[in-house]
């Protein structure tokens, strides 16, 4: 039988009019000339490839990275990293809108959930730092880039009020790449949670019966994963006399992940940065470093998630004028 099925293979990959000699097709042709016990599709794929009969190699399979894999001290478990998003177009019977301000650590798994009226940037500010406040400061914060996080994308250099509070805390802001699968897996994951085990469980009258189931849950949450807490990293202590100030000179360090285009080069601020010639389509981290007034640009990848490779370094210096957002 095995040898009449690689006879079978020779002859269908010459002969067939439809081309086809897989394992299936061998099959088929098995049955339609009437051989007594003809093999499953899954036997002939085995006798196929015991006999070194495959076209192709079996695809090589990589080991995921690490988490956090494209900030080194992330990668290394030193140092948190918290994670927010906004689910919107959730509408309680009678026409009242939902958006809920989500949130989670990546190696802690602390969990936050703000059902409101609507999510605002004010109101973003308003409940990272009672969350802050409360459970301590990760070294990062990650977001999407919408510009209740960022800031307004129409005007160069706009730093959100958002930024201002996590620089203010000494919380390095990182953005995610634009349309990128896997560097907001774990926020979404938990948006995902949330919808099905508060949102769609029940009936809800009012936003503030919501917020109290939401409440519940997270609590729950924070219980069933306090196991994984005893191993993360520290979280700061929120410092105690501390105070928001918008207008206060930009410091510290803000990081983006983005992908290079077909020339290069990567959008961010409102203007475009030339990255390299030969790096093209592929991702990089550019760090915003304040303090030291230079923009340094490395290069990622997930097959060796330890390489972060310094490609360019440019000057810059963001303008001094009074925050009105």
């Amino acid at each position: 039988m095995e040898d009449r099925v690689l006879t079978l293979r020779t002859d269908l990959r010459k002969d067939s009019v439809l081309g086809e000699y897989s394992a299936g097709a061998i099959r088929d042709e098995l049955i339609r000339r009437r051989i007594d016990g003809v093999p499953s599709v899954r036997t002939i794929g085995r006798i196929l490839r015991r006999r070194g009969a495959l076209d192709k190699p079996r695809r090589a399979r990589h080991l995921s990275p690490a988490r956090g894999w494209y900030l080194p001290d992330v990668a290394r478990c030193e140092t948190e990293l918290d994670s927010f998003d906004v689910v919107e177009g959730l509408v309680i019977e009678g026409g009242t809108d939902v958006q809920v301000l989500n949130g989670i650590s990546l190696h802690g798994c602390l969990a936050m959930s703000c059902p409101l009226p609507s999510v605002t940037a004010h109101a973003t500010v308003e409940k990272l730092t009672a969350h802050w406040r409360e459970c301590g400061l990760p070294g990062y914060a990650q977001f999407d880039n919408d510009t209740r996080f960022q800031g307004a994308h129409h005007h160069k250099d706009s730093f959100g009020r958002v930024v201002r509070l996590c620089l203010s805390l000494e919380v390095i802001p990182v953005f995610a790449p634009v349309c990128e699968h896997g560097f907001q897996a774990q926020i979404e994951s938990y948006n995902g949670l949330w919808q099905s085990r508060v949102w769609s469980r029940f009936h809800h009258r009012d936003i503030p019966q919501l917020q109290e189931r939401s409440e519940r849950y997270v609590q729950a949450h924070r219980t069933r994963t306090a196991g994984k807490r005893e191993f993360a990293p520290h979280r700061s202590e929120f410092p105690r006399d501390w105070y928001l100030d918008l207008q206060d000179p930009l410091r510290g360090m803000i990081i983006f992940l983005r992908r290079t285009d077909a020339a290069g080069g990567v959008h961010l601020l409102g203007r475009k940065f030339s990255v390299s010639e030969v790096w093209l389509h592929r991702l990089v981290r550019c760090d915003v470093d304040l303090d030291d007034h230079k923009i340094s640009f490395f290069t990622l990848r997930r097959s060796r998630p330890e390489d972060h490779d310094l490609v360019k370094t440019v000057g810059y210096t963001p303008p001094i004028r009074p925050f009105t957002g």
